[in-house]
């Protein structure tokens, strides 16, 4: 261990041989030893020891040090977006990292790597305040820092702020004729992690990119200057963003203090402090960033015995509490069924035990237990908006609909019990069920001998069933267990881990078309489980892909809709005067249009009995336009067979940065 307030350094060769990217960041440390961390990247450091105290003059590096990453207060990893890397190594003037420890230990984060080339680098800007005097007793103290940008394009994609004990909120903005918008806003009392970024904000040459930190000197006797001590100040705003590899710079800062009039109009949410709370941050050190973070088993967890049989099903209700279910003293094995998938074991009766936990997701505490006697082989479970359970029972071969009060109701029965079947009355040992949250439909994966989905009312009237589908109809591949199911409320699909195949498949809900697969080697060839975040994240038990959903838009619509009404009552006349006015107008251009076809033939030749109208001649024959935009037209998740032969039949989605536009504007 060393003192407080000392600074270790490390360095670390990098491979020079050939370009290396840095696509991942997993940090082994903890608050209660390291104050904070941060990595650079370099050509030559100070020192070649095994490590060094560079809080001193001594400093990190010979040359121009980088800084890659920073990490402070417990925040959890940070995954950079899909073709996004930091270019170290051969030709990228890194040639060392240097680790930078305040306080602490030896623990250092694992960076992980890749040799193939990525068509982004990531890069570093950061806005540091350096001549800030925060006031003793005075309750707001603002530093701010504005810079213009004079480079090619960025995309941020990710942001972090840092201060020590006294900063409230630090807020960043890209500044475009006159207009603030903000990259980011936290209150670096959380977790210190890189929170994704707003990714409608770009940044271009002749923006401004500003900050401002707000602090209080509330509580402090003398002055407190920005420096490097723990009783010191520091304000920091980093955009962790990717740009175009021809014309990459990994690192870039801005230390100008913004002028008074530019800050007047700052938007008033940087003057707001973010409010605290103990719970506060327990819930964002365990939630993290919508990126895809590492998995870890958290061995405190739960604070007392759950006494849980097999885990057959997983889900969250209203409240966000966990919701168990598990199969009790029953197990599912080579007996249990004979080859026409009828249950041999009935004479244990049912499950004795609860077989339903509601238990706290902080604690593992059991809020709720039931399921008594109900069930023999559990599998699947969901909640819906009323907190009921819909669960499947592969021995039963049925979904049932269960009252979550306790009282052990069945309150919809679906299939017929210990009766395997594939009609519309019978399931095959279903696995799961998804429920649509405005219509109360529901959707049930079928299962281990059907390869189906079967769609019904809320109230349990068969609607409809449909398989597999394809992104290319040659290669129609039917469901090999489909496993678990979710719905996309945002999407109105419906998406199946289709477990054997190793894929996921999704269709739209109301008709069953098949909207898009997503297959990856990550999943190893199975995919048992998948679960869907409006935040953006989709995980399964073996693997998981990140998605990239758009909740704002969703809001954007509410918001219009809700204008529609007064808006309409208030454009009546003006839509009558501006109807009356285009009548004249559209009868110029019929008439100009009907010359024009007298005069030039504006039909295709294609035989003398058949004669075809084509606008297409039409604007062809006049300068400036082209018959290419009236060519078929390519539709993207068309039902239409594809007309080149080497198309996949898988459309990969995950979690990926937004390519850059092709124009500099």
């Amino acid at each position: 261990m060393f003192q407080s307030d000392t600074y270790l350094c490390m360095a670390f060769p990098v491979p020079t041989s050939q370009d290396a990217y840095i696509v991942d960041f997993i940090p082994r440390a903890s608050m209660e030893t390291v104050h904070h961390m941060l990595l650079f990247g370099c050509q030559t450091p100070v020192s070649t020891s095994s490590y060094w105290d560079c809080g001193s003059v001594q400093g990190t590096c010979e040359d121009e040090a980088s800084i890659i990453y920073a990490w402070a207060r417990n925040a959890p990893p940070t995954k950079l977006p899909r073709d996004v890397g930091f270019k170290v190594g051969r030709n990228s003037g890194m040639s060392y990292f240097v680790l930078q420890i305040h306080y602490g230990d030896h623990s250092y984060p694992l960076n992980c790597g890749s040799h193939q080339r990525q068509p982004f680098i990531a890069g570093i800007y950061l806005l540091m305040a350096v001549d800030t005097v925060i006031l003793p007793g005075k309750r707001v103290t603002n530093a701010d820092i504005a810079c213009d940008y004079t480079s090619y394009p960025i995309y941020p994609f990710a942001f972090r702020t840092h201060t020590h004990h006294l900063g409230k909120v630090v807020s960043g903005y890209r500044i475009r004729d006159g207009k603030w918008s903000l990259i980011g806003r936290q209150s670096p009392q959380l977790p210190q992690a890189f929170y994704p970024a707003n990714k409608e904000v770009n940044v271009k040459y002749g923006d401004t990119i500003a900050a401002r930190c707000l602090f209080t000197g509330e509580g402090r006797t003398s002055k407190t200057y920005i420096g490097g001590t723990s009783d010191d100040e520091m304000c920091n705003f980093y955009i962790m963003y990717y740009m175009d590899s021809k014309h990459a710079i990994p690192y870039m800062n801005c230390m100008e203090t913004g002028s008074r009039e530019l800050f007047q109009h700052i938007p008033a949410e940087a003057n707001t402090p973010i409010a605290v709370s103990p719970g506060d941050m327990n819930s964002m050190m365990h939630m993290g960033s919508s990126a895809d973070f590492h998995l870890e088993q958290v061995s405190t967890w739960p604070q007392s015995s759950l006494q849980l049989g097999q885990v057959s099903g997983l889900a969250l209700d209203t409240d966000s509490n966990l919701v168990i279910f598990h199969r009790g003293d029953h197990h599912w094995g080579a007996d249990s069924f004979n080859s026409k998938a009828r249950y041999l074991q009935r004479s244990l009766g049912p499950i004795q035990q609860s077989t339903i936990l509601v238990v706290d997701p902080d604690k593992g505490y059991i809020l709720k237990a039931s399921g008594r006697n109900m069930f023999y082989l559990p599998h699947g479970i969901t909640t819906d908006k009323e907190n009921n359970y819909w669960v499947t029972d592969v021995a039963l071969h049925q979904v049932l609909k269960v009252s979550s009060d306790g009282s052990d109701r069945t309150l919809l029965a679906l299939g017929e019990a210990f009766t395997p079947g594939s009609d519309s009355n019978h399931f095959c040992q279903p696995t799961d069920v998804a429920v649509d949250t405005e219509t109360g439909n529901i959707f049930v994966s079928d299962g281990y001998c059907n390869a189906r989905i079967l769609k019904f009312s809320a109230d349990g009237k068969y609607l409809s069933e449909w398989g597999a589908g394809s992104s290319d109809r040659r290669r129609r591949i039917p469901f090999r267990i489909p496993h678990s199911l979710v719905f996309l409320p945002n999407k109105q699909e419906v998406c199946v881990a289709d477990r054997e195949n190793g894929r996921i498949q999704c269709f739209i809900a109301e008709t069953g078309e098949f909207v898009k697969e997503v297959k990856k080697e990550e999943f190893g060839g199975e995919v048992f489980a998948i679960t869907y975040s409006p935040a953006g994240t989709a995980i399964q038990e073996k693997q998981s892909v990140a998605q990239q959903p758009q909740p704002q838009v969703e809001a954007e619509e509410k918001k219009s809709k809700s204008a529609a009404k007064p808006i309409r009552e208030q454009g009546v006349l003006p839509a009558i005067i501006t109807t009356l006015l285009l009548i004249p107008l559209l009868l110029v251009i019929t008439i100009g249009v009907f010359i024009c076809w007298r005069k030039n033939g504006m039909y295709d030749n294609r035989s003398s009995a058949q004669k075809v109208l084509n606008l297409g001649n039409f604007f062809a024959s006049h300068k400036g336009y082209s018959r290419q935009g009236f060519d078929q037209l390519s539709t993207e998740g068309s039902d239409q067979e594809r007309n080149d032969e080497d198309s996949s039949d898988s459309e990969n989605e995950e979690y990926s940065a937004v390519p850059p536009p092709q124009s500099s504007s």
